[in-house]
């Protein structure tokens, strides 16, 4: 039997190569590419059937709006709508990890710049500001005083966006010029690495920092394995900060990249993931032939 995986994606990332060439090499399986730039979803009608649905999109909001179209007509996906609307909100993500009782930054919300001043004051400088929603550390700024809060406070009211007047601010973690991506595939931590930058606080990969190999140690893989949990599990990387009173999550990413870590951890990741996707394929019971919007002919 084959199992038919639908690939949405925005665009064929080195991610998604790799993804492909995996599932070129495992029988049983086939990659068919769902494009979420050109396609369009039918209110009446299933999407284009596959047995299940691997996420790739770069968009947040697409990939939101495409899930909630494969589950509203039982076709599995991975990640699901309800982890995908956890991770996506960075509120949401700190509120589940809270709720669950694991490690993550002293964090404030707040709605009008006034309050947001006071968070910062609360929080002590410096502190971090982050939009709700964005990934790639866009737009995430440390603040080291007063009139740097009143600075870029005045600069998110005036961008306009909703989402820049919800103010979402962390306390700095004094990270020693790393922090830990570990990668969580259904049960299991599979792999870590250390991402360093020497010229810049913030540590993501996209901002220049430098991948190595991080050995998954009894206290990584349990704190990993409680904040995917945390969001509903799935197929998540979990960035980690190294804090003098331990290690503490500040995110759980939903659509992770991976393409950095594969050569210094030495693990595949792009099969671990397809394996885990044709699991959850297996794990539904095969489904009647659907039956199209109740009232119509």
């Amino acid at each position: 039997m084959v199992v038919r995986i639908g690939l949405l994606a925005s665009r064929i990332r080195v991610d998604e190569k790799m993804l492909i060439e995996s599932a070129r090499d495992m029988p049983g399986v086939e990659l068919v590419r769902i494009d979420d730039s050109t396609m369009s979803f039918d209110i009446h009608e299933a999407p284009p059937e596959v047995d299940v649905v691997l996420e790739r999109s770069v968009s947040h909001s697409r990939a939101i709006y495409a899930l909630k179209f494969y589950e509203r007509h039982g076709i599995p996906t991975v990640n699901t709508l309800p982890v995908a609307e956890v991770c996506g909100d960075k509120v949401q993500t700190s509120l589940e990890l809270a709720r669950a009782g694991v490690p993550t930054p002293r964090t404030k919300v707040a709605f009008t710049p006034e309050a947001a001043l006071a968070a910062c004051e609360e929080l002590g400088y410096p502190c971090v500001m982050k939009p709700t929603v964005g990934s790639w550390a866009r737009l995430v700024s440390r603040i080291d005083s007063r009139e740097a809060a009143e600075s870029i406070i005045e600069h998110k009211e005036v961008l306009g966006s909703y989402l820049h007047h919800i103010y979402y601010i962390q306390e700095h973690v004094p990270k020693p010029g790393r922090d830990i991506r570990s990668f969580v595939v259904g049960d299991e931590c599979i792999a870590a690495i250390y991402r360093t930058n020497d010229k810049h606080w913030i540590t993501n990969t996209s901002r220049g920092a430098v991948a190595s190999n991080c050995p998954v140690t009894d206290e990584i893989a349990e704190i990993s394995l409680a904040a995917a949990k945390a969001v509903g599990g799935g197929v998540l990387a979990i960035d980690i900060m190294e804090a003098p009173e331990g290690l503490v999550v500040h995110e759980v990413n939903y659509t992770m990249e991976f393409r950095n870590s594969v050569a210094p951890t030495g693990v595949d990741i792009p099969r671990k993931i397809l394996e885990h996707t044709v699991q959850v394929a297996n794990a539904v019971p095969a489904r009647p032939q659907q039956v199209i919007a109740e009232g119509r002919a």
